[in-house]
């Protein structure tokens, strides 16, 4: 244990290995990777599917993070905006409406259905819809760093850039290319360090999760060493 602390606000990616979800304290994760290279424990604010919008509600929301986890933080690592990308049949908000569905056996049937549909409507037709729209994602990810900034204005922020996925459920890859010009973009317009993990994501897809999409322990490795990278060391150290 040390008193300095890197802040992780990611999504499954940060606590998923190749075969299944792990324990956030788990060494080989990408987080804990970056805060042993940094001499640092880690914060890891992070759940399945988030988006720059929950991160977002959960900087905002959550006591924990905006009361413990913020104050004490030396760095901010987000790791978010990468599901934003994955496209999808339906809009996101019907989608997230599934689960208030109140009838069991309907609220089954219609998550089954969009399962089901999902592939062959994105194959055919590429979504037609991101998880969350590009703008959407900019002005939830320049939130976080307004918000973050006025309680802590010398904290050093780097972002994670989206990731390339090859996988069944989400066959199409037509809204990478842009989330990554976006992401580059708004990296250099809020004055965040940027982490380009595509050269260190793309080799390894085939040995990543069945899903395609979450990563083998040699690319956590790789975009632990990256993340760190970003950040510079604290003034009086080497």
């Amino acid at each position: 244990m040390t008193d300095r602390h890197l802040l992780v606000l990611g999504d499954s990616l940060a606590f998923h290995g190749p075969e299944r979800a792990e324990r956030p304290s788990d060494p080989r994760l990408y987080p804990q990777v970056a805060g042993r290279i940094l001499g640092v424990d880690v914060d890891l604010v992070a759940r399945q599917g988030w988006t720059a919008r929950d991160a977002w509600w959960a900087l905002t929301k959550d006591p924990v993070v905006w009361g413990e986890y913020l104050p004490r933080a030396d760095y901010l690592l987000i790791g978010v905006g990468g599901m934003d990308q994955l496209p999808t049949p339906v809009p996101t908000w019907l989608r997230d409406s599934i689960p208030y569905i109140r009838r069991g056996g309907i609220r089954r049937a219609t998550r089954d259905a969009l399962r089901a549909s999902t592939p062959p409507l994105v194959r055919a037709v590429g979504g037609p819809f991101r998880t969350l729209p590009q703008a959407a994602t900019d002005r939830y990810l320049t939130r976080i760093v307004q918000g973050v900034r006025m309680m802590r204005p010398d904290l050093p922020v780097a972002l994670l850039g989206p990731a390339p996925w090859t996988g069944p459920y989400y066959p199409s890859t037509r809204t990478h290319a842009p989330a990554l010009v976006a992401a580059r973009a708004w990296a250099a317009r809020e004055g965040a360090a940027y982490v380009d993990i595509e050269a260190l994501v793309a080799p390894h897809l085939a040995t990543c999760n069945p899903d395609g999409m979450h990563w083998s322990w040699e690319v956590h490795a790789l975009v632990g060493e990256a993340g760190a990278g970003a950040f510079e060391p604290p003034k009086g150290e080497s």
